[in-house]
């Protein structure tokens, strides 16, 4: 069954119509928390353009031609997944345009329902950007014009994801108990963000829910009692180690052993 078109304000309504008649634009759709239902009243509004690169791509001159305030980058400037858009301003409501390749995401979309993906370096993410991020986007966003697939989140994707991420965050573990023991706040502390973010990763898709970024992802998850212990770690080996320890028991996850 396909989602009711979205409720907007008329300017970004207005903004939608026009990013759907681009060159290139084969759908609009309102994603992020807007389209998930978990905004908050000052959220922003995100509308993702898609196109099919094999066809015509979009191009962002044609949305800086529309004349509102803000910044549009060039085609895969921000990344390999959140590979370019726009973050605007329509009448003083904050607006996030991104650009969406279907022809790469319906690629990925396969990929995922084999259970098979790849992390990619993304700005913004600490961990990376699964191949499966853009996927979910698919699958709650709410089209505005045009159609684009609604993938489901396949048994195989979660079983593959889930036990990825925590090896991920075992591997992660391991490191920070020799960062703990060096005594190096940094690198540990780092460690076991990473180690956090990975557990939630896993917790999530062993319930085949669909992450889009990292925003919220640790209380999604219910590791909300990890939060305190990154945010003071500590700065002696006694300290790390301690904290480390504290974090290794609340994710319930074994640090990985080398040798």
């Amino acid at each position: 069954m396909s989602p009711q078109p979205p409720d907007l304000p008329p300017h970004v309504a207005a903004l939608a119509d026009r990013l759907a008649t681009l060159p290139g634009a084969v759908a609009v759709v309102l994603g992020g928390s807007r389209a998930a239902g978990t905004h908050r009243p000052d959220s922003d509004w995100d509308l993702g353009v898609y196109y099919r690169s094999s066809e015509r791509a979009v191009d962002p001159e044609d949305v800086r031609r529309l004349g509102h305030p803000g910044y549009v980058s060039a085609l895969g400037e921000w990344g390999p997944i959140v590979h370019g858009g726009a973050w605007l301003s329509v009448e003083g409501t904050p607006v996030d345009v991104l650009f969406r390749d279907l022809d790469r995401i319906e690629g990925w979309a396969a990929d995922a329902g084999r259970g098979e993906f790849e992390v990619l370096t993304q700005g913004g993410y600490v961990v990376g950007a699964p191949t499966y991020l853009p996927v979910g986007e698919l699958a709650i966003g709410r089209p505005i014009s045009g159609t684009v697939p609604r993938p489901e989140f396949s048994e195989a994707l979660a079983a593959a994801a889930s036990g990825h991420w925590t090896g991920r965050a075992s591997t992660s573990l391991m490191f920070a108990g020799g960062y703990a023991e060096a005594g190096d706040p940094v690198a540990c502390a780092g460690m076991l963000v990473d180690a956090v973010l990975s557990a939630a990763h896993a917790r999530l898709a062993a319930r085949r829910e669909w992450v889009l970024n990292e925003k919220r992802l640790v209380e999604r998850a219910g590791l909300h009692d990890t939060r305190p212990l990154l945010a003071h770690p500590g700065g002696t080996s006694a300290e790390l180690r301690a904290t480390t320890a504290a974090v290794r028991d609340r994710l319930g996850i074994a640090p990985l052993v080398a040798r």
